[in-house]
């Protein structure tokens, strides 16, 4: 869909075909007790997340049969990033990251327990499901940054690149499992069971915690220089100045803005656009997460820095199209092959982001570089949802959609006025 991809040359000028060598990077990434015990428990953990967003969502269509309050319980789980985030990546970056990981999961695991409770008993009403949400993206907002910032104590420094894409590679198969056992199990037993599985799911996460060994300098922050909001403050300053991360990270928040919502709004568009019920709710996110995954797999077999700032901005212009097919048509199968071009492109662009945010913060400021990432990636596409769910009930969602296509284009044109310098900036590796 026009993301440009250079085929290496082999000897006589012939282009290497991808091989099996390709993948030594993420092997190596996977090669420690370590990252096997993290990405293990990440794979259960983000698949019982995908099984929870596709209940509630379905939850909070059936409850209402409103696109606007569909969005704003997306938005109530994805917003307090927009005020947490900062916050919680200056405390990622002076406190214990294991032990503010192992608390995060276990609110997420509460949270979760508690909607599965209500809506087993009857007693859920769309605002307390709105409330809970509110409850467990206060506690991904901390998670988020925690956990990230623990990557480079899991991995060497050469296999950062790659750990970072099978980070996005391992969320995108729980993307594509989660949703194929959401979708039966709502079907068949209702929203409860499948709420239940992320309780239990993330409560296996947390366990597991205890069995990581992360060197102390990658598990603790920096002792504390001065306030909290101060050090927040620095965080923004540090990205706002910086000549690559500031422009790298501004265009990923527009893009969010404009396109990632349409993630969040699946139940109206499958219900409206296509007339189809729970079941294809689950088939059509599962088509996202095939397409993330094989983003996620093509990113992981590069290992390497190279090249990942034109893989962000150009994923930008892929996503877009792929949105402007998805919402153009009735025809459910068309439909799951843009889900599928969305989902590619949307990894392309959020892998690469992270790789190069990764490797180009100081480590002192990784925690706060990645927090904005994290806010990023929840807030503006919450902001997004509820937006485009109340332009929805005035005038469909065709139309506010394909509004948000043409921005998204005006935005690909000024990232790409931009890429070189950005390009020159992040993708020579900082040290320290």
């Amino acid at each position: 869909m026009g993301l440009p991809i250079r085929l290496r040359r082999g000897a006589g000028g012939a282009p290497d075909l991808p091989s099996f060598a390709a993948f030594g990077a993420l092997q190596r990434a996977l090669a420690t007790r370590n990252s096997k015990i993290f990405f293990g428990a990440s794979l259960t953990a983000w698949t019982g997340l995908w099984m929870h967003r596709i209940a509630v969502s379905w939850l909070a269509w059936e409850m209402t049969g409103s696109t606007f309050w569909v969005g704003v319980v997306a938005f109530a789980d994805l917003a307090p990033a927009a005020f947490i985030s900062p916050i919680a990546g200056a405390v990622a970056d002076r406190v214990d990251r294991v032990k503010l990981t192992t608390l995060s999961q276990a609110v997420i695991a509460l949270e979760a327990a508690s909607v599965a409770s209500l809506a087993a008993t009857g007693q859920i009403t769309v605002g307390l499901l709105i409330a809970l949400e509110l409850v467990s993206g206060t506690a991904a907002s901390f998670l988020q940054p925690a956990r990230q910032t623990l990557l480079p104590g899991i991995v060497g420094r050469g296999e950062l690149p790659a750990a970072v894409a099978c980070n996005s590679l391992v969320f995108n198969l729980a993307r594509f499992i989660g949703p194929g056992l959401a979708g039966p199990v709502i079907a068949g037993f209702g929203v409860a069971p499948a709420v239940a599985c992320n309780a239990l799911a993330y409560g296996l996460a947390l366990l597991s915690m205890a069995w990581m060994r992360v060197e102390p300098e990658h598990r603790h922050g920096h002792p504390a220089t001065g306030s909290l909001w101060g050090e927040v403050v620095e965080g923004f300053t540090y990205v706002a100045r910086h000549p690559g991360l500031g422009p790298l990270l501004g265009y990923a928040a527009m893009i969010a803005v404009l396109l990632r919502c349409v993630q969040e709004l699946l139940p109206p568009f499958v219900e409206k656009l296509f007339h189809r019920g729970a079941d294809s709710l689950a088939v059509l996110t599962a088509s996202f997460g095939v397409g993330a995954l094989v983003g996620g797999l093509w990113l992981a077999s590069r290992g390497r820095l190279n090249g990942a700032t034109r893989v962000a901005i150009f994923s930008g212009l892929t996503q877009a199209v792929a949105v402007a097919g998805f919402v153009s048509t009735g025809w459910f199968s068309f439909g799951l092959l843009c889900a599928a071009g969305i989902g590619f492109s949307a990894s392309l662009h959020g892998t690469a982001v992270q790789q190069l945010a990764q490797t180009a913060a100081a480590a002192d400021m990784r925690g706060r570089v990645l927090s904005l990432w994290g806010l990023i990636t929840r807030a503006c596409p919450a902001l997004g949802a509820l937006m485009l769910g109340a332009a929805g009930e005035e005038f469909g969602l065709r139309l506010p959609t394909m509004v948000a296509v043409a921005l998204a284009l005006c935005v690909f044109a000024w990232g790409l006025s931009r890429l070189r310098r950005i390009e020159r900036s992040l993708e020579t590796p900082q040290e320290g």
